[in-house]
């Protein structure tokens, strides 16, 4: 668990509700059905709008990563590839199938499959070179769609306090129903920039950094199996890995 992103979330809301409290505002004034639903669904039906449908779900899953971090394996990574280079310098390519058996990242295993068939470093790299672009790709269209809704959020907010006003002028001559369509209206764009500034492109800017670091750990392994399959000592390939672990 991520306390640092959970604690974050618990303090925008908190700072906005005890703001309210103390300003002596109520705090079911806050809470607007309508206003919600113009923005929430306004806002999902323009992400949807530009995005496939794909990425837009593969967006949605990644939402778990902000609040529980994918494990940092670099260490016992690093000493799998000491491992690795040695095996490789000392009793061939071949003897690295039994650790491609045993891998479960797939990128590890397209790796040291290709080591092992003896695949020209050159090769290697290229090969490995396409997975990571179209990785880093079906990423950021993922990552994406948070973007997308904190800069439509706001913009719905708008129009949802328009349509409170309508709703307001419509009934001047009934002053029963002036204050819910006030309500709705300003409260509708406060759901709208607040949802974009505390939900929407926090967890856009946490997902981009979440993926960078995955990108650069294959970036790690690329050189890592572009060098066993040179012939590099493993202390060479150890120095660089160390490189990539500050």
């Amino acid at each position: 668990m991520d306390w640092g992103s959970l604690a974050g979330v618990l303090l925008a809301f908190s700072g906005i509700i005890f703001g309210q409290m103390l300003e002596g505002g109520r705090l079911d004034a806050l809470i607007q059905p309508a206003a919600f639903v113009i923005v929430f669904i306004g806002t999902l039906g323009a992400v949807l709008l530009q995005t496939r449908l794909s990425s837009f779900l593969r967006g949605v899953q990644m939402v778990r990563l902000v609040f529980i971090l994918p494990l940092d394996d670099r260490q016992a990574m690093a000493r799998d590839i000491y491992t690795w280079s040695v095996t490789a310098r000392r009793e061939g390519f071949l003897k690295l199938e039994s650790y491609m058996d045993a891998a479960t990242d797939t990128f590890v295993v397209k790796g040291l499959r290709l080591v092992i068939d003896g695949f020209e470093p050159g090769k290697i790299r290229e090969i490995l070179e396409c997975d990571v672009s179209a990785y880093e790709m079906r990423e950021r269209q993922a990552i994406k769609i948070w973007e997308a809704a904190g800069g439509y959020s706001p913009t719905i907010g708008i129009l949802g306090a328009v349509l409170g006003l309508i709703h307001v002028m419509e009934n001047l001559s009934d002053p029963s129903k002036l204050g819910g369509g006030i309500a709705v209206a300003f409260v509708a764009t406060i759901y709208g920039v607040g949802l974009a500034n505390l939900v929407f492109l926090p967890i856009g800017h946490k997902l981009k950094t979440i993926s960078g670091f995955e990108v650069r750990r294959r970036e790690m392994l690329i050189d890592v199996f572009s060098d066993i399959a040179t012939g590099d000592n493993a202390r060479v390939i150890e120095e660089r890995v160390e490189g990539y672990l500050k």
